[in-house]
């Protein structure tokens, strides 16, 4: 049977699926394409694409004090040799977009090395780049994570700068990105994993994200029962907590008092959620089932155990999720547990 689209949409097509291809290529760090730095640390490498001149003013007039990779073409440098040096001499970092045919001018009027350029959207022009020595640089966007890389436009980066301070964020440029490091295959599977089993989990259970802040550590879901072995009559309303796990692993590898003051902290996020929040209205209790369960029982939880079976069943999922996101430094305790608090007294401590 003939295809019912026109060459034209076919084409479309194909270079949507090729352009996809490449991101994921990327992702798994193809050509020594970066990633990003420590999963526990405030700090966010902070990307700004500058398309002319006018966009170098505006940008160095919002990053006065807070150097960042400039992501500049040698065209711009040839138009506006004294900006772009001007740039360089504020502190900033330089990488390089579009062409890089010029990369020497570059360097000449930046005064400094390139190494890492902007990702390009096809394939000949990455094999352009990776000829010439140079490292791929994804440009993402989307909200602040600890260790990430995110690209903001010079025309946002007042508003974004702020909003970032607020949650505990650094803005820095990529070099000074602790643990700076390019991705890995694993870093794809990583990818999948969370868009296939906890974006659709979090999707189909009404799961509350409260991870905004950098040190942030909690989600929680409302359930419509309590399940065993919770002291609770079984159609009781509860909520349950569920952790950032790769965020926890990555904030006691920094430090581990520092890792349970966020743990507490964001303890208060989920009481300001009960608060807040009509579906955790109704919730008689908050519970977590989990392997960082001494953590919530200094902070007052109870602990209870759970059936041998379901405890294995649970102890294998968490083995899996940590393979997932490739944490080698597993929790100090080996069982999981039921933690578990009244709302009212949660509220007691939290509010």
């Amino acid at each position: 049977m003939a295809s019912s689209h026109s060459p034209q949409e076919r084409a479309t097509h194909d270079r949507a699926a090729q352009g996809l291809l490449l991101r994921l290529a990327l992702r798994a760090g193809v050509g020594g394409a970066w990633h990003g730095g420590h999963p526990g640390a405030p700090q966010v490498a902070l990307l700004v694409p500058v398309a002319d001149a006018g966009q170098l003013q505006a940008a160095l007039g919002a990053l006065e004090g807070v150097p960042a990779t400039l992501l500049i073409s040698p065209a711009l440098a040839r138009l506006d040799p004294q900006g772009v040096r001007a740039a360089a001499l504020a502190g900033h970092e330089l990488a390089g977009a579009g062409d890089p045919t010029d990369l020497t001018l570059l360097e000449a009027v930046a005064g400094q090395a390139v190494t890492s350029w902007a990702a390009p959207d096809n394939v000949p022009a990455l094999r352009g780049l990776l000829a010439r020595g140079l490292r791929p640089l994804p440009a993402p966007e989307g909200r602040p994570e600890p260790g990430a890389l995110r690209s903001v436009p010079p025309a946002d980066l007042n508003a974004t700068l702020t909003a970032w301070r607020a949650l505990g964020y650094r803005p820095v440029p990529l070099r000074d990105l602790p643990d700076a490091r390019t991705g890995t295959p694993r870093d794809l599977l990583t990818l999948a994993y969370t868009r296939v089993v906890e974006d659709r989990f979090a999707r189909d259970h009404g799961v509350i994200d409260l991870t905004a802040r950098a040190d942030a550590v909690m989600r929680v879901a409302p359930l419509d029962h309590a399940p065993a072995p919770l002291p609770l009559p079984p159609g009781t309303p509860t909520a349950e907590l569920h952790l950032h796990s790769p965020r926890v692993v990555g904030l006691a590898a920094r430090s581990q008092l520092g890792a349970y003051r966020a743990y507490v902290r964001s303890l208060k996020d989920v009481a300001g959620a009960l608060h807040e929040r009509p579906e955790l209205a109704s919730a008689q209790a908050v519970f977590a089932v989990t392997l960082f369960h001494g953590p919530l029982a200094q902070a007052g939880f109870t602990l209870l155990d759970l059936p041998p079976a379901r405890s294995r069943w649970y102890g294998l999922g968490f083995r899996l999720l940590r393979a997932a996101y490739g944490t080698t430094r597993a929790p100090s305790e080996g069982t999981p547990k039921m933690a578990w608090m009244p709302r009212e007294e949660f509220l007691r401590r939290y509010s």
